[in-house]
């Protein structure tokens, strides 16, 4: 069953047992954002130009949750498509709780597992440019089970080396949600136009997408 119900400030999408609701930044998200600093004055990006978006995904302990996520409202339509096929797939996702839960924090948000997309900060490199995900462009995937590696091998969070060998050896949670080029959560996100960061050749992102 596939239920798409469209209105100047709402959509809601029913397709089965996947449930996802787009909507504009209201005031309580938008308060929520600025007091805790995942927006603010100066973000490249303005918050009438995001969507907030609630949809279910399977979890690391075999249930269902509805996650949150925070995206440009351009892309906001096929990051539901995109999450509707990884739940078919039945791909775990250990959590999706939006960056304000972190105080802004990439490093905080990792360390928890935690997925998630905008974040209105600068790279983490020295040129000072503005990340993807301060375009509400970017999708950080599992970050634990899918670091990012620098050139020289390193990987800044503890947890994250016993993932630095890129290969399924089981089919646990962690080892399912871990992404290689040719597993099919890539090819979905691919297919929709989205640049994963395993293929970067400077360094490794395996948790990044992005448009």
């Amino acid at each position: 069953m596939k239920v798409i119900v469209l209105c100047s400030v709402l959509s809601v999408w029913l397709f089965g047992a996947f449930e996802a609701k787009i909507q504009p930044i209201n005031k309580y998200i938008k308060q929520r954002m600025i007091e805790r600093k995942s927006w603010h004055q100066g973000c490249p990006v303005e918050l009438e130009n995001l969507r907030y978006i609630r949809l279910k995904h399977h979890n690391f302990y075999r249930s269902e949750k509805m996650g949150e996520i925070i995206v440009h409202k351009d892309v906001a339509d096929e990051v539901v498509e995109i999450f509707r096929e990884l739940y078919e797939i039945r791909y775990p996702i250990r959590q999706m709780r939006l960056i304000s839960d972190f105080l802004g924090s990439d490093w905080q948000s990792i360390e928890a597992d935690n997925t998630s997309a905008f974040n209105c900060r600068k790279t983490s490199t020295k040129t000072g440019k503005w990340s993807q995900h301060a375009f509400g462009k970017a999708i950080d995937i599992n970050p634990i089970e899918n670091p990012f590696v620098f050139k020289t091998g390193r990987i800044a969070h503890i947890e994250s080396y016993k993932y630095k060998k890129r290969i399924h050896k089981n089919n646990s949670f962690t080892d399912r949600s871990m992404l290689l080029k040719e597993d099919e959560v890539v090819q979905i996100f691919e297919k929709y136009g989205w640049k994963w960061g395993g293929d970067f050749t400077q360094y490794k992102d395996y948790q990044h997408f992005s448009k």
